[in-house]
């Protein structure tokens, strides 16, 4: 294993706040709004997209609500010329408006690609734990499924669920998602993705699985002729079957969860789905953000 270069790490770890406080949008105020507000009818756009998700990156990373904002943007304008701070209501407005995607224009790549697939819960609110555990009542919770560059280690694809949705359903919508910001020669995920039909996409896409077995599985497993192969193999040396697919490479979708918990918290709080998906989707573009850090030093 190489040496980790601590000089390096900590350069990123200081590189992220600056990152947080970087003000290049203000250079090119009035030309995005000027864009924004070509052909545009009815009342014109007053801040630009770059400058929302600025303060939309502070609101999710440092867990500022949207009246803290208001106020940061107010002292800020005094060290900003030109700056405008807009209400509360405006930055909540404009943020839930921005679109919800993941961030590609820094991840795509020509070269073949192997992903790891995970998927972890999210708590839909962090209050009210102890009420939930004295009266024993349940709340649903969100699923977050990922795809990570095991080289990168960047977060290619992402999709929210409900906590009803298994884990193998999502692998055909992760590796669509990533195939469109990369050319994926192979998939690592564990034993909830043991399905024929995950088999069966992977061989029609010609990308190679390396996808555990489920336990306990039978010796003459039915399914697809892929699935087949792939658990006889399994089964017949399970650590030899490990190194020959470098197995332990999975572990990156897993270090990608930890540390998104870690940065982000285990919740998200926004109030309406769609607004849910687009707070966790900023996160993970953040997240890529950082990551990318490392690599340029």
């Amino acid at each position: 294993m190489p040496k980790r270069n601590w000089k390096r790490i900590n350069r990123a770890l200081v590189r992220r706040g600056e990152l947080l406080l970087d003000l290049d949008f203000v250079k090119g105020w009035e030309k995005e709004l000027d864009a924004m507000n070509l052909g545009k009818e009815g009342a014109q756009f007053r801040y630009p997209d770059s400058f929302i998700r600025f303060l939309l990156f502070m609101h999710v990373y440092l867990h500022l609500p949207y009246r803290q904002l208001e106020g940061f943007t107010k002292a800020l304008a005094r060290y900003v010329k030109g700056l405008r701070p807009p209400d509360h209501s405006s930055i909540q407005w404009r943020a839930e408006k921005l679109p919800v995607k993941l961030d590609s224009a820094v991840m795509h790549s020509n070269e073949d690609v192997v992903i790891a697939v995970d998927a972890t819960g999210i708590k839909v609110s962090n209050r009210g734990d102890w009420m939930r555990h004295q009266w024993k009542r349940r709340r649903g919770f969100l699923k977050i499924h990922i795809a990570v560059n095991v080289k990168k280690k960047r977060i290619l694809a992402l999709q929210v669920t409900d906590d009803r949705v298994g884990d193998g359903r999502m692998l055909e919508p992760l590796v669509e998602e990533a195939s469109k910001k990369a050319r994926v020669a192979e998939t690592l995920g564990d034993g909830a993705y043991d399905t024929s039909r995950n088999f069966l996409y992977l061989a029609q896409k010609k990308i190679r699985p390396s996808i555990k077995a489920r336990r306990p599985t039978r010796g003459t497993p039915s399914g697809c002729t892929a699935r087949k192969r792939a658990i006889q193999e399994y089964l017949s040396n399970p650590e030899g079957w490990k190194r020959d697919h470098s197995y332990g490479r999975r572990w990156m979708a897993e270090t990608t969860i930890s540390s998104y918990k870690r940065m982000f918290g285990e919740h998200v709080s926004a109030k309406k789905m769609t607004n849910m998906i687009g707070e966790l989707m900023t996160k993970a573009n953040l997240y890529n953000l950082f990551i990318g850090l490392t690599a340029n030093l």
